[in-house]
């Protein structure tokens, strides 16, 4: 381990109870990062579930409602792996709205540590840009959570992408604020509008949800679809199916598996 820690803080456009509820309650959480259960209380159980029947436990070490929440792993790590901890805090901001203030600790000490710790500064930028999303525009609303993801051998990022957007109906790469129609080969059409744009994901925010595609790697890529359906009533098993299969198509070797 190292005491290298990684930190975040966010403004956002909403009450502190709101932000408690979506940061500290299973409904809550999944409605803006990946599918949750929390057990209320210190000692409680945290099962964050990433994909392709890849669960994650912890443990809650702290918990001040309305406040303070954060969690553990729940058994030790296998010898040389990491043991992140995480830690949210909020707070009333001076002018209204709320401060979230955000903690990960445990990261590896060794030479893959800077890779592991960008990944995490650049996964956890999105998912609180997803926050921000969700309680600007969803706040309140029920989620069904698709969560897909793969492994490709034999691509990187900087050649999948030409291929995601050709799988997705797109002629070149959108930009923030761009409307567009995603018409992936077997999964319904979003319509909506580009809300993230980068080198490792394209986001896309329609009236029912919000929609990420995601690729990463150098020698292997990881490639992803996470949705968010807010209120809207779909078949979230047989939604997720048709977008692994998508996934699968267009990267043959790119079989489901185990979120890193």
């Amino acid at each position: 381990m190292t005491d290298r820690e990684l930190r975040k803080q966010i403004e956002l456009d909403a009450t502190p109870e709101q932000v408690w509820a979506a940061i500290a309650t299973g409904p809550g959480i999944s409605a803006w990062y990946v599918p949750h259960e929390v057990e209320p209380g210190a000692g409680g159980a945290v099962v964050r579930r990433f994909g392709s029947g890849f669960d994650a436990t912890g443990t809650v070490t702290a918990w001040e409602p309305g406040r303070r929440f954060a969690y553990g792993s729940a058994e030790a790590p296998p010898e040389g792996g990491p043991d992140h901890a995480y830690e949210f805090l909020v707070e009333g901001g001076d002018g209204g709205g709320t401060v979230l203030r955000f903690l990960q600790s445990g990261f590896l000490d060794g030479s893959d540590r800077d890779g592991e710790y960008d990944s995490f500064d650049t996964g956890w930028d999105l998912f609180f840009h997803n926050l921000a999303q969700y309680l600007a525009h969803f706040a309140g609303r029920s989620v069904v959570n698709v969560v897909t993801i793969g492994y490709a051998t034999g691509v990187n990022a900087a050649t999948a992408w030409p291929v995601l957007h050709r799988g997705l109906g797109l002629i070149a790469p959108p930009a923030v604020g761009d409307e567009v129609t995603l018409r992936p080969d077997g999964p319904e059409p979003i319509t909506g509008v580009v809300d993230v744009a980068g080198e490792e994901f394209l986001g896309v925010r329609s009236a029912h949800g919000l929609n990420r595609i995601e690729a990463e790697g150098d020698t292997g890529c990881g490639v992803s679809a996470y949705h968010y359906f807010f209120g809207a009533d779909i078949d979230g098993a047989a939604v997720t199916a048709a977008w692994q299969d998508w996934l699968t198509g267009l990267f043959p070797s790119a079989a489901p598996v185990a979120a890193p």
